[in-house]
Parts: C-alpha cells; structure tokens; sequence
C-alpha cells in the first residue's frame, strides 16, 4: 500500500465538499452546512466568496471563468462528539434542488436550471466540464424518512437553455469524471459503493448498454465490499480513477479496467471529495468533511487537469 502522509490545511470548516485546486495556490470549497463557497488560501486562512442559500455541493470552473454549482437543496445535520458533523437527510428548510452559476469577480449569482427535460432536479451534487464548455452533473435525488429519489445523470450548456437527462434511473449517482481522452464518462454510486463507465460518443451523447445487460446503460467497473460508500472523485494523469470513499473513510484508487483497487487511507469517515493542485498537479487535495478539515498530502501520481482550470 502506497504510504501517503497527509497535513492539515486549514480546519473549523462546516462539512466542506468540492474543492477546486486554483492557480494562485488557494483552494475554492463550499461549506454545506454553512452554505458558503469558500476560498482557503495557502497558509489556511479562509474568506468567505458567497453565501448560497439550499446546499451548495459539487463545483466546477467554466469556459467563461465562473463557478458553476451543484446545489442539493439543503440537509438537515447531525452533530456529536463521536460522529463529528454529518448529513441527515432532506432539509426542513428544503429549496429543491437547483444548477447555479456564480461570478467569482462580481459575486453575482444566478439560478441555471431547476429541472432537466424530463423532471425537476432533486439533489445535484457533482459536475465536470468537457472539452466542447458543456457540464455533466449528478442527480444524486433526496433521502427522507421512508423513502429516497431515483437519481439521474444530466448534461447541460452555461447558457442556461439546454438540459437534457443521459441516464436514468441509477441508484444515488455522487461522484462524477472524464477519461484523459474524454471519451469515458465515470460514474460512482454511494449507496451501492459500485462505480459505472459509459462510452461518450458526442458532447453529451452516451452510448448506452441496453437492460438486462446493464441496469443503468453503463460498464460496471468496480464495486467494494464492507460498509462503504462511494463519494466524490477525480482521474489522474495515467487514467486511474480516484474516489473519495465513505463510512471507512478511503481514497479508492481504481484502474479503468477495474482490475486493480488500491486503499489509501483518510483520518476522517467522511472523506469526501478529492482534488489535484500544485505546479506538477501531484498535490492532493482531499475534503475529510465530519471533522471540518480540508488536509493535502503529496500523490504518487499527477492529476488529470481539468478543461477550465483558473
């Protein structure tokens, strides 16, 4: 197993996710139980960007260098000594779910979508960019007392006039990636901890497996034993997908074929989310957000830039 040390960046943040390695050296994050985006800056000082209302979750830079945002609509939480801080369900307080799209220079925030052609969106929460300035994103769907959302993966323009639904139904879709060559769209399912390829044969256009050969259209790749779940993730240089594993608290680090599996462990449960910064991209950034701490440590291997960095 590969011996990776991680330090503290900074720490008292509430439930961060979505961390974006900038090119200033600072990190971009949403706090979702504060619902902030946030920016923590090289010596772990931090400033809040934007306050957003719901539940800010997964972020992404685009094509004109605003913050697009994944907004799940609000969680009620969970505190305690023991457990730390923690999800709990759909919000009292819920605003459904929602794309945003926020202007770092001005804070001007604006309301892109809040539902995909097919239905309203329920609780998106991760999103990457492609080459062509289109985002895809998940659909990860709300969890209540007796009953949970089917989610879905949609694929949407900055413009705010195009959304169309891709996959569906699939099982608490979380984390979302590309292939270095973009022509693989990564999928992970938390509740099932599986994760799922679908080949990519046109901006937004997926070539789909057809039932009973595949549940949701995709290629299984891997899936865990033991209680895990799969969160968000990123891909790395050499194509290895990299998925921030819940509950045991891992970075998962799977080959595209799925035939091997590497376990990197987290000094949180909830490790959440995974980023690549630094000058050589081999930063890695990882959210280990029930202890409100976002750590970094050194990666054997470089991350896979992504298509709008700033």
């Amino acid at each position: 197993m590969t011996d990776i040390q991680f330090e503290t960046v900074t720490d008292g943040l509430r439930f961060p996710e979505g961390p974006i390695a900038m090119k200033d050296g600072s990190v971009i994050l949403v706090e979702i139980e504060r619902r902030t985006i946030t920016r923590v800056h090289p010596d772990g000082r931090t400033e809040i960007v934007a306050q957003i209302d719901g539940g800010p979750n997964g972020a992404a830079v685009g094509p004109d260098g605003a913050l697009y945002i994944c907004n799940n609509g609000g969680f009620n939480w969970h505190e305690s000594d023991r457990t730390g801080l923690r999800p709990h369900g759909q919000a009292t307080d819920y605003s459904g779910g929602r794309i945003e799209r926020l202007c770092l220079e001005t804070g001007d925030l604006k309301v892109l979508y809040t539902a995909s052609d097919k239905a309203p969106l329920k609780g998106p929460n991760d999103i990457v960019f492609d080459k062509d300035g289109g985002f895809y994103f998940t659909d990860h769907g709300k969890v209540r007392a007796r009953e949970m959302d089917r989610g879905a993966v949609c694929y949407a323009t900055i413009d705010g006039a195009s959304i169309r639904e891709i996959i569906y139904p699939i099982m608490s879709p979380n984390g979302v990636g590309l292939s270095p060559d973009g022509k693989t769209l990564y999928v992970a399912e938390t509740f099932t901890c599986r994760l799922w390829a679908f080949d990519v044969t046109g901006p937004g256009q997926l070539g789909l497996q057809p039932w009973p050969q595949s549940p949701n259209g995709g290629r299984f790749i891997a899936g865990l034993g033991g209680y895990r779940g799969f969160d968000s993730l990123a891909v790395d240089a050499d194509g290895n997908i990299c998925v921030a594993t819940i509950y045991s608290g891992e970075i998962s680090v799977i080959s595209p074929d799925g035939s091997s599996v590497e376990m990197i462990p987290c000094p949180d449960p909830f490790a959440t989310n995974i980023c690549f910064g630094g000058p050589d991209r081999m930063t890695a950034y990882v959210t280990m957000s029930s202890t409100g701490t976002l750590m970094k440590a050194r990666w054997p291997h470089a991350g896979l830039p992504l298509e709008f960095e700033r």
